[in-house]
C-alpha cells in the first residue's frame, strides 16, 4: 500500500500544521514563564531579597530603638525637673533652718551670758557634750572658766576636752 506524499501533505493540512503548531508556540511561551516564575529561584536572588529584608528589619528596629530612648529622653527631662524643683525647695528650707538656727544660737548664748555660772552649769551640764562646747566657747573666757568649774567633773573634762579638739587645727573639722 503506497500512499503518495503529495496526498498526505496537501495545501491544507500545511496550513493546519502550521496553525496548530503557531497555536501552540503560546502556550508553550506561557507555560516556560510560569516555569521562570514559579521555578526554583537562584541563590544570588535569595540572597538579595535576603539582604533586602534584613535592611528594612534593622531599619524598623532602628526606628523603634530611636523612639523609645526619645520616650526615655522624655521621662528624664520630666525627673531632673522635679528633682531640681525639689532642689531649689530644699536649699531655701535649708536655708531658712540655717538662719533660724544661727539666730537661735546667737539668742541662747545671749541667755547662757545674762545667767549666772551655778545656774548655768547645771544645763549645760544636760546637754549633749558638742552643744554645750559650743554654746561654752561664744562665751566670754572668765565665764566659761565659771561655768565649767560648776559642772561635774566628767562632764566638765568631756566638754573641755570637745573645746580642745576643736581649736587644735590637727584634727578634724568636726570636734564631735
Amino acid at each position: 500500500m503506497t500512499i503518495a506524499i503529495s496526498k498526505i501533505f496537501t495545501p491544507q493540512r500545511v496550513l493546519l500544521a502550521l496553525f496548530v503548531v503557531a497555536g501552540s508556540l503560546p502556550s508553550a511561551r506561557a507555560q516556560e514563564q510560569v516555569r521562570v516564575t514559579t521555578g526554583e529561584t537562584s541563590g544570588q536572588e535569595i540572597q538579595q531579597y535576603c539582604t533586602n529584608i534584613v535592611d528594612q528589619a534593622r531599619d524598623q528596629r532602628y526606628l523603634m530603638q530611636k523612639q523609645d530612648l526619645e520616650k526615655l529622653q522624655e521621662d528624664i527631662n520630666e525627673r531632673v525637673a522635679i528633682l531640681e524643683a525639689r532642689k531649689a525647695e530644699y536649699e531655701d528650707w535649708l536655708q531658712r533652718r540655717n538662719d533660724f538656727l544661727k539666730q537661735a544660737e546667737t539668742n541662747l548664748v545671749e541667755v547662757y551670758k545674762t545667767m549666772k555660772a551655778d545656774a548655768a552649769a547645771p544645763q549645760l551640764q544636760e546637754l549633749d557634750p558638742g552643744m554645750a562646747a559650743a554654746i561654752i566657747m561664744k562665751l566670754p573666757p572668765r565665764q566659761s572658766g565659771l561655768i565649767l568649774s560648776e559642772m561635774n567633773a566628767k562632764k566638765a573634762a568631756t566638754v573641755a576636752s570637745i573645746m580642745a579638739s576643736a581649736t587644735d587645727k590637727t584634727t578634724s573639722r568636726d570636734p564631735s
